[in-house]
């Protein structure tokens, strides 16, 4: 690069998951990915070290921007829980970054955003993904957790805290009608990745490490395997149902590990939703997979932070 040649622009994105941590330099204002690494998050280590592994990826980040000629501007980081207006993480569930200074960790690199994860991803699928041509839609991420946030021109709707995008981590409480007994059903224990391998493992002990080997085994014509994908899909569509009633998007966008598997998961899903949507009106509304895949978190993250301090 001759001198005064201006260098290009970038921002590091970060996406932080209870099992992984996935970096990527990302070039603005296209979002076009130009390096990646990744590492385990290694959760039960403790939010410092894990903070610790994340400035070392940005670190390596930087690393690669600068080999590439590319200047980076910002730095942004999406995180699996609850985050506030302003930036601070309000929860623990998955990450113990509750009352840390992760911004400000972040900001020693280049100036540092925090977002949570499906607010980022949706804000990646608006701009760069499946979202695009829809002005209001409901992005789903389904993986480790479930989350949902209701987009609307381009923007991902935080709530009044931050917290608008807990939509299956609560129990329904109800009575069964047969037998009397109390209820208290959750979502994340039924249909999320985890929940799958374990309501497997219950059937055929030991049968499952991930999600993706209950799929396995269900499309291999496990009968439990399918009995166990099929009511997890049938839950995840009946809860996204209910927000299709409520919200009545244009669209509804499904990103996440388990979200992207396609296969029995996803068309008993699809189904399942459309079962359980009240109008007939709103019924064959899109149900689409998200497009950036494993990219949406990091995109996001990277747009969100650009949007901060590019101006």
């Amino acid at each position: 690069m001759s001198v005064g040649e201006a260098r290009a622009s970038g921002v590091i994105g970060l996406d932080v998951g209870g099992t992984k941590m996935a970096g990527g330099l990302v070039a603005m204002p296209d979002g076009r990915v130009l390096a990646r690494h990744s590492r385990p998050t290694g959760a039960a280590r403790g939010g410092e070290a894990v903070l610790a592994d994340a400035v070392g990826l940005v670190q390596e980040l930087m690393a690669a921007a600068n080999r590439a000629g590319v200047a980076v501007r910002a730095v942004g980081l999406a995180v699996a829980e609850l985050v506030d207006a302003d930036g601070r993480i309000t929860s623990a569930q998955t990450i113990a970054w509750k009352g840390l200074p992760v911004a400000e960790h972040l900001g020693a690199c280049a100036p540092g955003l925090v977002e949570s994860d499906v607010r980022a991803a949706a804000l990646g699928e608006a701009a760069r993904g499946a979202g695009r041509p829809y002005r209001l839609f409901v992005y789903v991420t389904v993986g480790t957790g479930i989350s949902s946030c209701l987009v609307q021109d381009g923007q991902p709707f935080a709530g009044a805290r931050g917290n608008a995008l807990v939509m299956a981590s609560a129990p329904l409480s109800t009575v069964c009608t047969n037998c009397g007994t109390e209820l208290h059903p959750v979502l994340e224990e039924i249909a999320s990745g985890p929940a799958i391998v374990a309501r497997y493992n219950a059937l055929r002990p030991g049968g499952a490490t991930h999600g993706r080997d209950v799929l396995a085994a269900a499309a291999a014509g496990d009968a439990a395997a399918q009995r166990v994908v099929e009511t997890a899909a049938v839950a995840l569509g009946s809860g996204v149902a209910f927000l299709a009633n409520v919200l009545d998007p244009e669209a509804i966008v499904v990103g996440g590990g388990l979200g992207l598997a396609g296969g029995l998961y996803w068309e008993r899903f699809v189904r399942a939703t459309r079962e359980h949507i009240w109008s007939e009106a709103t019924r064959e509304l899109p149900i689409i997979p998200a497009a950036l895949g494993v990219d949406a978190g990091i995109i996001g993250a990277a747009l969100a932070a650009w949007k901060r301090f590019s101006r």
